[in-house]
């Protein structure tokens, strides 16, 4: 039979041409999109007056309020832009509601000498269209200097004085409780805050939407989503149904067909290299990590039940928005070092030796250890106001999810630099070399570099948020959903075939086609983060039509390593990775639901617009976090345990370990339940009301039942987290030997 171009793309070496060509071209488009970044980006006015010559704020005081925003933490109280928290308002909105009801107070009188709340609805309607020309036609957002109505000047003038009020004083209502923040520091975050609702409200140049394409929405403007959002979400699921539909086909037609390549036996373990013996000790540090950040985050969700109580910890000594950047500090952290692990515990057995100077792992164990404790102690100092002259260096950098101060930063780049290359210098040696060592080797590169993005500068705070943020999200994105993706399809294809559960053939063709869709969907794919924060309106195009594919071949590749395990077990073959193998299969089917079911749920732009800055937000981000990738380094800790106890001959008992597994899973999928429900109320909100109602503690008040009923999934959590603390030490540290 003649050979087709599908056949030829779908063959080893048309996959592997196929993912370099798209790897090259997307790389390519987002250098050229960043080149032309400053293009696109609001301007930060040199100043900013009023019709009758005040200068209400400068350049500078908008990049010393940025500065003290980040210093304080508020993005993990707030939003601003909707990037950040829930708990608190979000301050854009904010100045944009109040600028708009104290002009439709103040042209009510100048027009017909009333109050807004007499007008009558044709008058309102006047009021509003005189408003609008206020906001939209009279106000610019430029350079040079930006110049208010006297009316807008005051409205500005007063929302000063409510934010000051706020910052220093608290808002016990919404779990901030004050006393950091001094009036002068608050007068600066004022301009700052400003500034990104002028981003919201001015019309960007030779447009008819505004710098933010019309977010957030407000009844009061007539600002709302525009056709061209409808447009693209349209095309996103006509082409993801599309696309899963093909991507199904090829997967079965190509890729998981039935081949004569026999399985490999399943990996023996006789003994432990000096090196990998030494990865004992990071296992309670890995496990101990998640254990306290499940605590945080059910303590957290008690705040966000009844925000002005105290439960057990007053919130003067641990403020929520300390405690939440801790809390997703540290799933980055015990993510990351359970992931280092796993690298440094695959080389010797791809190599066939151990490293020349073992006792390099104790030292990295070291320098990630003093990394971990003197970040959070920087954390907690930076945001409560302890280190004013030195927060950018070691305390709370202030920047949702990549909080840690620039020292701590720096100090976590060089140990995962080292940690590259400690395994490059042993793999490299390999007598075989296949492109899935390859994709370990690489992705664990594309790792340890890419965290840089989000240093940049790297001596000071960057003046513009929309360019901070851009690359903000190229840590969080790009680092999260497309290198650390590259990595697990690599060590996922190498456990399988290492398992014996898939041939070396099918796992290569399966990762190869994995990178393709990762590098074709992941890199411009962070474009849907850009919608609504200041870049041009290209980027909802961009960002919407990249969508959320690349789980799928991992999660047809693991349903068939599963098919061959029931096979060798109903043959009476035992699997000595059972555990591991369980929770890298549960990586697959929670990467699957978090990053594909939920990530689309709330991608496409007409969704995001109404749900941006909710707790519909959260089923995505909790789930795809844990099973993408936090069940990946619970695998490898487990894998490092079990090779322990293969080596000495110790008990292996695995019912601790499924109760673990079980509890946990079940606790992460039920927390998606009430998180849904409470973001689809705040989504009807924005959608019926406008956004400014949506972030009132009132908002969510009705749905405090189901804000309890978190109680539910997060105790299953934490009970399931406290079990594998236990079960890893334990099989690792006394466990008996098995009697002869």
């Amino acid at each position: 039979m003649k050979e087709t171009l599908l056949d030829k793309f779908m063959s080893r070496k048309g996959l592997y041409t196929g993912f370099w060509i798209i790897a090259l071209f997307m790389v390519t488009m987002l250098i050229y999109y960043t080149a032309n970044l400053q293009k696109e980006v609001p301007p930060i006015p040199k100043e900013v007056k009023s019709e009758s010559g005040e200068t209400l704020y400068t350049y500078d005081d908008v990049v010393e309020g940025k500065g003290y925003f980040q210093q304080f933490d508020l993005m993990d109280w707030g939003t601003l832009l909707g990037m950040g928290a829930y708990m608190g308002p979000d301050f854009s909105t904010d100045f944009l509601h109040y600028r708009a009801e104290y002009l439709y107070d103040f042209y009510a009188q100048e027009m017909y000498k009333k109050s807004s709340k007499d007008l009558t609805a044709v008058e309102r309607g006047a009021v509003k269209e005189r408003v609008k020309e206020d906001v939209k036609r009279q106000t610019s957002l430029l350079e040079s200097t930006t110049v208010y109505t006297d009316a807008s000047a005051e409205a500005y003038k007063r929302n000063v004085a409510y934010l000051t009020k706020l910052l220093v004083e608290g808002d016990p209502e919404r779990a901030f409780k004050g006393g950091i923040i001094r009036t002068e520091e608050a007068q600066k975050i004022a301009a700052f805050v400003d500034w990104s609702q002028l981003v919201a409200s001015s019309i960007r140049p030779n447009t008819d939407r505004t710098w933010s394409n019309n977010w957030p929405p407000e009844p009061l403007l007539d600002q709302d989503v525009n056709f061209n959002s409808h447009k693209i979400s349209l095309w996103e699921f006509l082409i993801l149904w599309t696309l899963t539909i093909v991507v199904i086909f090829l997967a079965y037609e190509y890729l998981l067909k039935k081949d004569n390549e026999d399985l490999q036996p399943a990996i023996k373990i006789s003994f432990l290299h000096k090196s990998q013996q030494k990865l004992l000790k990071y296992i309670p540090i890995v496990a101990g990590l998640f254990f306290v950040q499940l605590i945080i985050g059910g303590y957290l969700a008690h705040l966000y039940t009844e925000p002005t109580q105290d439960f057990l910890i007053s919130q003067n000594i641990l403020p929520f928005n300390v405690l939440r950047s801790i809390h997703t500090q540290l799933a980055i952290l015990w993510v990351a070092v359970g992931w280092l692990v796993g690298g440094l515990l695959i080389a010797p057995w791809v190599a066939n030796k151990d490293h020349k100077y073992p006792w390099l792992v104790d030292v990295l164990w070291s320098a990630l250890l003093f990394v971990a404790v003197g970040s959070i102690i920087g954390l907690y100092m930076g945001a409560t106001g302890q280190m004013r002259d030195v927060w950018f260096w070691f305390g709370n950098e202030g920047r949702e999810l990549i909080n840690l101060g620039r020292f701590w930063d720096i100090g976590l780049v060089i140990g995962l630099v080292f940690w590259f290359l400690l395994i490059i210098s042993l793999i490299k040696k390999a007598s075989t070399n296949n492109p899935i060592v390859s994709t370990i080797i690489w992705s664990s590169f594309a790792i340890a570099t890419l965290y840089i993005a989000g240093m940049m500068p790297i001596h000071k705070v960057m003046p513009n948020f929309t360019v901070d943020d851009y690359y903000r999200w190229w840590v969080i994105h790009l680092w999260v959903e497309l290198t650390f993706e590259l990595f697990a399809a690599g060590v996922i294809a190498f456990f399988t075939v290492s398992l014996g559960l898939i041939s070396q053939k099918m796992a290569v063709k399966v990762m190869l086609f994995e990178l393709f869709l990762i590098m074709l969907s992941g890199t411009l794919g962070v474009g849907h983060h850009y919608w609504w924060q200041g870049l041009d309106e290209y980027w909802i195009a961009i960002g919407g039509i990249f969508s959320a594919l690349e789980p799928l071949p991992l999660a047809l590749m693991i349903v068939e390593a599963m098919k061959n395990q029931r096979e060798k077990r109903l043959h009476g073959e035992k699997n000595d990775f059972a555990i591991p193998f369980m929770w890298i299969a549960g990586s697959a089917v929670l990467n699957w639901i978090g990053a594909g079911f939920f990530g689309m749920l709330i991608n496409t732009p007409t969704i995001s617009y109404y749900s941006h800055g909710t707790y519909l937000i959260m089923p995505h981000g909790h789930v795809a976090l844990l099973g993408a990738f936090g069940y990946i380094s619970i695998a490898f800790i487990y894998m490092t345990s079990r090779a322990n106890s293969l080596a000495k001959g110790l008990v292996w008992d695995e019912k601790f370990s499924k109760y673990g597994f079980w509890i946990l899973t079940i606790g992460a999928l039920l927390f998606a339940l009430p998180t849904y429900i409470i973001g689809m109320e705040q989504t009807r909100i924005a959608h019926d009301l406008g956004y400014f109602y949506t972030r009132l503690h009132s908002a969510v008040e009705p749905l405090k039942g189901w804000m309890w009923f978190r109680v539910v999934p997060d105790t299953l959590m934490i009970i399931g987290g406290a079990l594998i603390l236990y079960d890893l030490v334990q099989k690792t540290f006394f466990a008996k030997k098995i009697a002869a």
